[in-house]
């Protein structure tokens, strides 16, 4: 069929197909928004995946949502070893802009506008020289005295309180949404939940929506010990089979086109259910089909395709950042699982290469840095990629 019609391709329909199923999420978070703009508490969300499941396109609905609720929103994506302070600054300053649009007191959004300077401008460091100084683009005067200490934990509890007193002027709220939460640096992931502590005990607008990897739980529990207490977790998986045949359908039904069950067997089987490999298997199969509706002959010819895609952009983008011990370790745990989608045990790990354990922490802990395995529970390490396994057995 007409590829350029192809409603699989990047940006292609409305609704992307990795949405379907998520109406539960999307309906606490809607829940969410009401109970805050009434002044209720409620505890923050946390979205917890792996990779491929469609945790950014589902952070990027809810952030949607909170626009259209009249919120201010920003959102922002950690990356290792970078600090929270300028995106952070960045992701807000959005979010002041939404809310002032409705605010009639221009002097009271410049005031928080003077404090979001004076937090942005203390990412930058003592003795940086005068070029080298970051700006952050605000146009006001930084204020003296709030969110400028320098200790993130007492900033970003005083800036958050600031917006929040912001938008409560006008009846709404401030989301903070943050994509691959895990890559916080420790001492901003501690600083996030004391300002997310501060914030519920003070029932103040302002929620952070994280979406991260399935150790997200971990990371926040090591950093403080009532983490638990501060966010809802979610744990967003790869779709039921009824959903997984409506994020096919949906997209080929606007295009006006159709595609036979036995298709849809064959497509499920291949993506497993997985949101980015549907997405991945339905362009090539909407690109091989020479006439509608779609076949299983037609997936099957696509399928190679597919996969060659995968394994240069998905699995191969991956697998070269890894470092030639890495690759060893990454290559044992898919010979113990035998490409299965499960854990290994790190001392299995280490018995398969015949190895001290000690001796191969530092590639454990370097791939768990990297975001490609994490640890699944104590003693056993999983791959943060679904197929990751079945990838690295199938290379040449």
């Amino acid at each position: 069929m007409d590829p350029i019609r192809n409603p699989f391709a990047p940006g292609a329909g409305q609704r992307p197909p990795e949405l379907a199923g998520r109406m539960r999420e999307l309906q606490a978070f809607e829940v969410v928004l009401e109970r805050v703009a009434r002044g209720r508490p409620e505890r923050s969300l946390m979205l917890t995946g792996l990779r491929g499941v469609g945790k950014t396109v589902l952070l990027g609905e809810l952030r949607s949502k909170a626009i259209k609720h009249g919120w201010g929103a920003g959102k922002i994506e950690a990356r290792p070893d970078t600090e929270l302070r300028r995106p952070l600054s960045a992701a807000l300053h959005r979010a002041i802009r939404d809310l002032a649009v409705r605010h009639r007191a221009p002097d009271r959004v410049e005031q928080v506008l003077g404090v979001l300077k004076a937090f942005a401008l203390r990412a930058n460091k003592p003795d940086a020289k005068l070029r080298d100084r970051w700006q952050p683009g605000i146009d006001v005067p930084a204020a003296q005295g709030r969110a400028d200490s320098g200790d993130i934990e007492i900033d970003l509890v005083e800036l958050f309180t600031e917006v929040a007193e912001l938008a409560a002027d006008v009846g709404t709220g401030v989301a903070l949404l943050i994509d691959e939460i895990q890559d916080l640096l420790p001492e901003d992931v501690s600083a996030l939940c004391a300002a997310c502590h501060e914030l519920s005990q003070s029932g103040a607008p302002l929620v952070v929506v994280g979406a991260g990897l399935p150790h997200v739980p971990a990371v926040l529990s090591a950093s403080k010990s009532y983490s638990e207490r501060l966010f809802r977790y979610a744990r967003i998986d790869r779709l039921e089979r009824e959903d997984a045949d409506l994020a096919v359908m949906a997209p080929i039904e606007r295009e006006d086109a159709g595609i036979e069950p036995e298709a849809l067997d064959a497509l499920f089987d291949a993506s497993g259910g997985y949101p980015y490999f549907i997405q991945a298997y339905g362009k090539a199969a909407w690109d091989a089909a020479p006439a509608d509706p779609i076949t299983v002959k037609d997936v099957q010819v696509a399928a190679p395709e597919a996969e060659s895609e995968l394994a240069v952009g998905f699995f191969g983008s991956r697998y070269e950042r890894a470092t030639p011990a890495e690759r060893e370790y990454l290559i044992a745990m898919a010979e113990l699982t035998q490409g299965r989608d499960e854990s290994a045990g790190t001392a299995d790990v280490a018995v398969y290469l015949g190895r001290k354990p000690s001796s191969l922490s530092p590639a454990r802990d370097s791939l768990m840095k990297k975001g490609l395995v994490y640890s699944a529970e104590r003693g056993h390490i999983a791959f943060t990629v679904p197929h990751f396994g079945h990838y690295l057995l199938g290379r040449d």
